[in-house]
Formats: structure tokens, C-alpha cells, sequence
């Protein structure tokens, strides 16, 4: 029988040793327990190990701050895979309330015995169990935290600092805390249903009678979100028939934001893996022509993969850099870029980008998208419309780039959605589209149409 907490501990260690992406770790142990092996992964052990390396890395911080008071030595002077296990038995026993304190204690020393810590097992017993009674304790919460409202949040809830205060800037310190908790839970699964095969009511009730809880997302007459457990997607109904794709919420706005109509030209500037491209093809009827645009080979081969399932036609492809692609000079009714960013809007889903990102590479990304920006405005007709997106919520990566992007271009203006369109319910004063996710239950996104009123 696989062991999920062994699973864990060796996807742990990739992501700590080999700065590997946590699914791409966790894909590759949950694939070598399964291939080969005499007894196949039961879904509990899988769903084990999947929330404890997801769990432990969104926690490190946390986890850290519980071991530098618990132990003599700080976490960062702990053996390397001495810490992983450390922080795989305080996750268990701080936040999964469905194992057994007890349970977790022996397994989390069996663990350490079985990685060559037999000699350290009495010390990982010990931390666990002063863990236990200090949480039983009159005060409840073994993890003591500091005065200083940032690093207060930051550790209770497991954020850098930076990314914290600048929440709190945006935001105070009350909707910080909201928004910290919302990116702590696992996400929810979306799906666009593809009008052009199926409807959001025929699906819903096909995956309802297959045993799915389903519900449909307000303001988007597309979509619908599955709860948790659903299963392999490929095995849905509908899946192979192109009824439906998977697509967070918040992006499927982008499409209804540009409003694209049958018989136009539309370009996705950086298209892969082809959830907007295929959007604007169902908007569209399939009546028209959609360029699809990306730099990597390996991600663009994932857009006609896309479209095929889906059974849309009008989609075509072109590879390469969008600052570069002088073919397409005034040609697109319709241009899309939803830019490369830091991914601060989808925190629940990319368990490691917090400890990635840094404010050096956010002013890179803001000197990248206004590059791209600038070439892509190239590719709009006289009259036509370009509409900007990104999954993060940093002020640098969006709403600075749009005033940089406006302040010399008075041919341009901002064009706010109307009303009673799905992006209108999400419209700021200044015209613009902001998805707070602790606010509207969905990734975080910005997103902003500009009009082309002249030539130049």
C-alpha cells in the first residue's frame, strides 16, 4: 500500500532541493505510485497527499514560525528533510481536524524513522506533543505572533510581508484578513460551457445525474462550478463530446469585456493554452477568424487540442513574440492580451507563487507588459477595441500600465463595459474591471477595454 505521507514528503523535498513547481512534484510521485505498482493509489491517499504538499506550502511561513517556538533551533537551521516532516506533522495537527492528534504524532515519527532520522525520532515526538499541549492549553494557540500588524498577517496566514502590506494599503487590515483566508482554501472548479454544442442547463443536469454538485456562477451565463471531489474531468459527461472547458470564472469575463461579433477578426496576443481564444470563437458563432499568438511552442500546441474537442474552426495559429508580429498592423477588430504577470490573483491555485515572486520581478513584469501592450495596440483597426488582462491584483501590473500605456496615446480612451453586460457587475469608477476574490468568489483578475478613436 503507497503511503500519501511518504508521497508528500518526497514531492516536498523536489520542491525544496530541486526548486521544482509543487504540481509538477506532485504529479510526478502520484505518477510513480501508480505506474508499476502491485496495489493502485486509493483516491483517499491521493487526496491526502495532495493536500499536505499544497497545505505545507502555502503554510511554510506559518509552519516555520511553529517550529522556531517549539524547537531549540530555528527552522532554518533544522536539517532539510528534518523541516519537511516537521512541517507535514504541525500542518496535520494545525489545520486538518479529520486525523487523529495521536494518529498524526505516530505517523509523523514512523516518517522521520523511515528517512534516516531514526536517531531524531524522540525530537520530532517531542515538538508534536508540545504542540498538543500548548494548543490545549488556557491560551489555545501554541503559535505566539508579533505586535506588528503586518508580520502579524504575514505569519498567521502564511504571506511575505510585502505582499501583505500592500493589501493593507489597498484594502486595510479587515479585507486583508478576509482575502488571506480565501487564498488559504483550495479552489473550486469552473467550466464554460461551449453554447455552440450544448447549454448550461443540459450540462448542468447531465453532470448532476452522474452524481456531480454542480451550481451556475452569477453574472456569467456560461459557467458553472463544481464542488470539490468531482473527479478526473476527463471523465465527466460531455467532456469528449467539447460541451464544456475548464475556465475560472473571472476569465471568462475577459471574453464578454472584448464582445466579439460574427464575421470580425479577432487576435489573442498571448493565446496558450487557448481558454480566451476558444471563448471568442463562442461568442463569435465560430463565424469569423480568431488568431491565436504565443512565444512557446509547447504551450501553443494546446490551443488546436483545444479547439478540435470544442469542434470550433475559425481558430488559426501563429507562433511567436507579440512585441514582434508586424503581419497583423491594423488588421484585428479585436485584440486580447492577457498579459504574462505574477499570478497575485490566483494564490489558491499556484500553491508556491507567493514564495516566488518578489517586488524586483513585479517591476519587471510591469516594464514587459507595457512593451507588449504597446506592440499589440498596433494590431487594432481605427475604431477597434483592445482589452488588457491579468491575474494579479498588483497595482503596478495593471492599473499603472494602462496610465502609462494612455498618457501619450490621446487616440485611445477607456471603454467601460455596459450595462447589464457579466462585466458590468464588476466595473470601478474609473471604468475598469477588478475581481477582489474575498469579495466576488472567484480568481482575482484586472481587465480594461480601450477604444480606438483615431489613427496613430
Amino acid at each position: 500500500m503507497q503511503n500519501p505521507r511518504q508521497l508528500a514528503f518526497l514531492a516536498l523535498r523536489d520542491i525544496d532541493r530541486r526548486d521544482a513547481f509543487a504540481d509538477v512534484a506532485l504529479d510526478k510521485w502520484l505518477h510513480k505510485a501508480t505506474v508499476g505498482a502491485e496495489e493502485q493509489l486509493l483516491p483517499r491517499d491521493r487526496r491526502l497527499a495532495t493536500e499536505l504538499v499544497y497545505g505545507c506550502v502555502r503554510r511554510r511561513r506559518t509552519l516555520d514560525a511553529a517550529i522556531d517556538q517549539l524547537a531549540k533551533k530555528k527552522a532554518h537551521q533544522q536539517p532539510r528533510d528534518l523541516r519537511i516532516i516537521l512541517h507535514l506533522g504541525l500542518y496535520q495537527l494545525r489545520y486538518l481536524d479529520f486525523i487523529p492528534p495521536s494518529a498524526v504524532v505516530d505517523t509523523t515519527v514512523e516518517l522521520a524513522k523511515a528517512n534516516k532520522f531514526k536517531g531524531l525520532a524522540g525530537f520530532v515526538n517531542g515538538v508534536l506533543r508540545q504542540y498538543l499541549r500548548l494548543a490545549n492549553s488556557e491560551d489555545g494557540d501554541p503559535l505566539k505572533l508579533p505586535a506588528d500588524e503586518i508580520s502579524r498577517l504575514g505569519i498567521s496566514y502564511s504571506f511575505p510581508d510585502w505582499i501583505v502590506a500592500y493589501w493593507v494599503e489597498q484594502l486595510g487590515v479587515e479585507e486583508t484578513q478576509q482575502l488571506c483566508e480565501w487564498f488559504n482554501h483550495s479552489p473550486t472548479l469552473d467550466l464554460r460551457v461551449n453554447p455552440l454544442r450544448s447549454s448550461r442547463e443540459a450540462v448542468e443536469t447531465a453532470l448532476k445525474s452522474a452524481g456531480v454538485q454542480v451550481s451556475p456562477v452569477p453574472h456569467l451565463p456560461q459557467a458553472l462550478r463544481l464542488s470539490a471531489g468531482a473527479g478526473a474531468v476527463q471523465n465527466l459527461p460531455g467532456y469528449g463530446e467539447g460541451w464544456w472547458t475548464v475556465q475560472d470564472s473571472s476569465a471568462q469575463l475577459v471574453g464578454y469585456l472584448l464582445a466579439p461579433q460574427p464575421g470580425e477578426v479577432a487576435i489573442d496576443a498571448c493565446a496558450a493554452p487557448g481558454g480566451k481564444t476558444t471563448h471568442i470563437a463562442e461568442l463569435m458563432g465560430d463565424e469569423g477568424t480568431i488568431w491565436a499568438c504565443d512565444r512557446t511552442a509547447s504551450r501553443l500546441k494546446k490551443v488546436p487540442e483545444n479547439a478540435q474537442r470544442l469542434q470550433i474552426e475559425s481558430v488559426q495559429i501563429v507562433r511567436g513574440d507579440s512585441r514582434e508580429l508586424s503581419q497583423f498592423q491594423d488588421v484585428g477588430d479585436r485584440v486580447v492580451l492577457d498579459a504574462p504577470c505574477s499570478g497575485l490573483g490566483t494564490l489558491h491555485r499556484r500553491a508556491d507563487a507567493r514564495w516566488r515572486q518578489t517586488p524586483e520581478n513585479i517591476e519587471q513584469l510591469s516594464q514587459l507588459q507595457g512593451e507588449l501592450l504597446a506592440g499589440v495596440a498596433r494590431w487594432v483597426k481605427p475604431g477597434g477595441v483592445l482589452v488588457y488582462a491579468t491575474c494579479t491584483l498588483h497595482p503596478l501590473e495593471n492599473e499603472a500600465v494602462i496610465r502609462e500605456f494612455l498618457r501619450d496615446r490621446p487616440h485611445w480612451r477607456i471603454e467601460p463595459p455596459e450595462s447589464g453586460t457579466p462585466p458590468a457587475a464588476f466595473a470601478t469608477s474609473e471604468g475598469w474591471i477588478k475581481v477582489w476574490p474575498h469579495q466576488h468568489n472567484m480568481d482575482g483578475f484586472f481587465m480594461v477595454r480601450l477604444r480606438k478613436v483615431g489613427s496613430g
